[in-house]
Parts: structure tokens; C-alpha cells; sequence
């Protein structure tokens, strides 16, 4: 237990002079702030949907409860699909692909950790966050590749403090650390605002004529 939160502290204090970073460009020339703040709000709600749905495949886990965790982990996909899909109109189907691939990758690694966690499997814990941590590299190389606005070790640290977030939320439901998750779950909400305004503010930079 005291490794994870130290893992997660390293992870967290390492973003936050990115976060400020990702917040920097705020000033996008020629986009209709209307239409930014509607494509922040809509991306928003998608990230919020996947840490809602994963949140509940780790909380069925825990509770041994298989016939909810599989319809929400039936929502997990789907939501990770729409995320994919929302880089569609800027970068085309091959790229919306590959990104649905790396997202279903970080949910097969978060759900590998919960499933290890509930058996109590540190090798298979270790491997899981192996696999958490370099999928963090490929979407960082993915997203910093397809937009110059998206620095990778930006991208890199925001991905791998949200994968921590997950792994401290996967322990305090095998804790039942009901109280302290609530909290958790309002730091991820958060962060989570970070990626999604990034990812969107970026997108205007380099497409400034779709949101206009």
C-alpha cells in the first residue's frame, strides 16, 4: 500500500507544472469561442464517462458483483469508441482507430490491475501497472505525433497521473475506503477536465477552421 501512494505522489507531482502547461493555450485565433466552449463541454462529458464506467466495472469487481461489471464494462467500450471517434473529422478513420486501440489498451491494464488487486496478485498487480505505464507512452507518441500542440512528456504525464488515479480508486474499493474514494473520485474528475480541455483546445489550435 505504501508503494502505490508513493507511485502515485511521484505521478502527481510530476504533472503538476504540465497541467499549468496544458491550460496555457488558451488563446485560439480565429475560433468562434461559442463553438470551443461547446466542443470543451462535450469532451468533457466523454472523459467523464470513462472514468464513471470504469469506476463501476472496479467497484463490481470488488463487491463480486459480474452481472453489473459486465454491462458496465459493455459502457467502457462504448465510450471509448466515441472518444476514438471524436478525433474522426480531424485526422480520419485510421487515426480514430489506433486511438480506440490505445484506449481499450489503458482499460484492459486498469482492469487487470482490479482483477489482481481483488485476487491479491502482486505479480500480476506489477505486470498490470507495466502495461498502464507504457500504454502511456504510446498515446503520448500517438496524440504528440498527430498534433505539435500535444507535447509528449505533456500528454505522457497527464495520461500516467489519470492511470495512478485508477490504481488508488481499485485499492480503496478492495479497502472499503469508502470515504477516502469520494474524494479520489473528485481529483479524477478534475484531471480529467485537464485532458479533455487539452486535447480540445489543441484541436482548435491546429484545425482553428472547424470551429469557426
Amino acid at each position: 500500500m505504501g508503494q502505490i501512494h508513493h507511485s502515485i505522489a511521484a505521478a502527481v507531482l510530476a504533472v503538476v507544472g504540465l497541467i499549468g502547461c496544458a491550460h496555457d493555450i488558451r488563446s485560439v485565433d480565429n475560433a468562434d469561442p461559442v463553438r470551443l466552449a461547446e466542443a470543451k463541454a462535450a469532451m468533457r462529458d466523454l472523459w467523464t464517462g470513462h472514468i464513471f464506467w470504469i469506476r463501476n466495472v472496479v467497484l463490481d469487481n470488488a463487491v463480486n458483483n459480474p452481472a453489473a461489471r459486465d454491462v458496465a464494462e459493455q459502457e467502457v467500450v462504448a465510450n471509448a469508441k466515441k472518444i476514438a471517434n471524436s478525433i474522426t473529422p480531424f485526422y480520419g478513420e485510421k487515426a480514430s482507430e489506433k486511438l480506440f486501440g490505445l484506449l481499450a489498451g489503458h482499460y484492459g491494464a486498469v482492469k487487470d490491475y482490479s482483477e489482481a488487486t481483488v485476487a491479491g496478485n502482486s505479480v500480476q498487480q506489477d505486470a498490470a501497472l507495466a502495461h498502464l505505464g507504457s500504454n502511456a507512452d504510446d498515446i503520448a507518441a500517438f496524440l504528440s505525433g498527430a498534433n505539435p500542440h500535444l507535447p509528449k512528456d505533456t500528454v505522457r504525464g497527464l495520461i500516467a497521473a489519470h492511470g495512478a488515479h485508477h490504481v488508488l480508486q481499485i485499492t480503496q474499493f478492495k479497502e472499503k475506503d469508502y470515504v477516502h474514494e469520494v474524494e479520489t473520485w473528485k481529483i479524477m474528475k478534475q484531471h480529467v477536465y485537464v485532458i479533455a480541455d487539452a486535447l480540445t483546445t489543441a484541436l482548435a489550435t491546429q484545425f482553428p477552421s472547424k470551429f469557426t
